[in-house]
């Protein structure tokens, strides 16, 4: 058995990575992490703040990689678009892709057909069109890998967030059909469904999101990160087809 900590390094470093929504939540924590492993990143987010912060925090790391950042909407395809022409200018390539970027939402029976529309074009057609973009880059390399950041709704489907449960389970099927386009390729395509995390999408206070965490009913975003990396370092023979992560005593 090799060292883990000099196998996830080597595995990971110098890798130039992408991660939509990093910028908050879990895919702050997927970013940090893979800082740490030696990865060049690009994250992208829709608010100025949160991006620079990021950011400042992987400097404060001092591994000697790189992060940079970009601010926009990946609910339109100039937003995807303006997101690649950055990743070709700051990374000249791409290895992997990470899907995080989304928004929560509750039930079709509440807001407006615009309201709907805008959670599925960020949830779902945006995942589509930063998979599109990053194949293309991969598939001239003959290797890459897209890992996609989904959701035990999915399965659960649980009453009141029918929009999102749409988008979740539409991710759900997407990666599974992609994987098989593009194994052939030389790309993976994983899925990681976490259950309830303790990010900015759980509308709960604080205090009461961090009693869950300690009651085990909530997960860390840097769970998740963590599961992100293990998908991530898989010898090229080995492929995470599918994992979901819950908390140990969320009833689902």
């Amino acid at each position: 058995m090799k060292d883990l900590n000099s196998y996830w390094n080597a595995s990971l470093s110098e890798k130039r990575i992408l991660v939509t929504g990093g910028s908050t939540g879990i895919g702050r924590e997927v970013a940090l992490l893979l800082s740490t492993l030696g990865a060049n990143l690009l994250i992208c987010g829709r608010n100025q703040e949160q991006v620079d912060e990021t950011i400042a925090e992987i400097e404060k790391l001092s591994t000697g990689n790189s992060c940079k950042g970009i601010v926009t909407d990946l609910s339109d395809e100039q937003g995807v678009t303006e997101l690649f022409s950055a990743l070709d200018a700051e990374l000249g390539g791409l290895d992997i892709l990470v899907n995080n970027a989304a928004i929560a939402y509750g039930s079709v029976t509440e807001g407006s057909y615009t309201d709907w529309e805008y959670v599925l074009r960020t949830n779902l057609l945006g995942y589509m069109a930063c998979a599109n973009h990053a194949a293309e880059r991969m598939q001239a390399a003959g290797s890459g890998h897209i890992l996609n950041i989904g959701s035990m709704s999915a399965q659960v489907r649980e009453e009141g967030s029918s929009v999102y449960v749409a988008t979740k389970s539409g991710i759900q099927g997407f990666s599974e059909a992609l994987r098989k386009e593009l194994n052939p390729k030389g790309i993976k395509v994983s899925l990681i469904e976490p259950g309830a995390v303790d990010t900015d999408m759980q509308e709960a206070p604080a205090e009461e999101k961090l009693a869950q965490v300690d009651h085990e009913e909530m997960l860390k975003a840097e769970d998740i990160a963590i599961a992100v990396a293990f998908c991530l370092v898989q010898p090229s023979r080995s492929e995470i087809v599918s994992l979901q992560i819950r908390p140990h005593l969320q009833p689902i």
